[in-house]
């Protein structure tokens, strides 16, 4: 019982928009009616201004490692009650009970969680992300190819318990997956190159 207690705090805490709220206070307006519509940090960079959309990545990530790090410390705790944190704060990002279920695609969120429970691993999937970024200009493109090759990268560098591989599973299959609209404009040659809003237009 109190593990489920555990992980519906992880569900909620992931449930925070965020980017919503910063955007909001930014610009007045609602990130959902704005770019793509995304309350993550790259469409808060886009619409919001830089220095709005690096606080929403920091706070996205913040909240990934703190659910889990409140998981490590839970009475009883075990490593499946960590990755399983690691899953439920992820779900509370895409689908967050304040926002009618309607959420981000959970990279950030995605990166916090791992952070604590496979730091080396998140670092490799940060490298390839930034080389796909650096090399592309999509965001998304990036995202994709990082969370693909994040559970191989647990298992080469970490040789973890199970539990954390198939965390690790779960969460590099659910980032492509949030990204399913992305890849088809990929395909399409008509998705959204990386241009960033400055902090003064």
């Amino acid at each position: 019982m109190l593990g489920l207690v555990c992980l519906i705090v992880a569900y909620l805490l992931g449930g925070i928009p965020f980017g919503l709220l910063l955007a909001k206070w930014k610009t007045g307006q609602d990130v959902r009616q704005m770019g793509s519509g995304n309350i993550g940090a790259t469409n808060v960079m886009r619409t919001a201004g830089t220095a709005t959309g690096v606080v929403t990545l920091l706070l996205d990530v913040a909240k990934g490692y703190m659910a889990v790090w409140l998981a490590s410390q839970w009475p009883g705790t075990d490593v499946w009650l960590m990755s399983s944190a690691a899953a439920a704060v992820m779900l509370g990002h895409a689908f967050p009970p304040y926002l009618r279920f309607q959420g981000g695609k959970s990279v950030a969120t995605f990166v916090g969680a791992f952070l604590f429970l496979a730091p080396l691993p998140v670092l490799a999937a940060l490298i390839v992300f930034a080389v796909t970024v650096a090399a592309s200009r999509f965001v998304s493109l990036g995202s994709v190819l990082g969370a693909a090759t994040f559970p191989l990268a647990v298992w080469l560098i970490q040789h973890p318990p199970a539990p954390v591989l198939l965390a690790a599973i779960f969460g590099g299959a659910f980032v492509v997956w949030r990204h399913k609209t992305n890849i088809e404009r990929l395909r399409a040659g008509t998705e959204h190159v990386l241009r960033l809003r400055g902090a003064n237009r």
